[in-house]
């Protein structure tokens, strides 16, 4: 298990810095956003984690919802709620749910970065690791607001 987590984030590194490369070696040529990359390993991400319960283009409608006690937000819609604004820090904080604290009962959605935690073998990196994959879900996210 640790050996696929840091082989998987030494592919996101990978792939990050071959697309800086990329796009720094086609001057005048039209480029493409370095945020695609980030975007494609939320995506990732948020597939593993999220869809299912949330479903796959994030209308909460994942293969879990019907037996779930509250329907899973519709997550395209975040920003539409938020006044045309995409609140990434409060989203990521959601997200992580470590410092979440619940007023009416337990919280039904899982707390994510005590899980995304627990799979980082290093104690050294595990935090910014954790918070790491947190950020490449929220920029998924950002990315499929309607």
């Amino acid at each position: 298990m640790a050996g696929a987590v840091s082989r998987g984030l030494t592919l996101v590194i990978a792939m990050t810095l071959g697309a800086v490369a990329f796009v720094g070696g086609r001057a005048g040529a039209e480029q493409p956003a370095i945020d695609s990359v980030l975007v494609e390993a939320g995506r990732h991400e948020y597939e593993r984690y999220c869809s299912a319960c949330h479903g796959v283009h994030g209308l909460g409608d994942g293969p879990v919802a019907g037996v779930l006690k509250h329907k899973p937000a519709d997550l395209t819609i975040i920003k539409e709620h938020n006044g045309g604004q995409f609140p990434a820090g409060r989203v990521a904080m959601i997200i992580d749910g470590r410092s979440a604290v619940t007023v009416h009962g337990t919280r039904e959605m899982p707390v994510w970065g005590e899980r995304l935690n627990t799979e980082i073998p290093n104690p050294d990196t595990k935090e910014e690791v954790t918070r790491g994959r947190i950020s490449l879900i929220v920029e998924y996210l950002e990315s499929i607001q309607r």
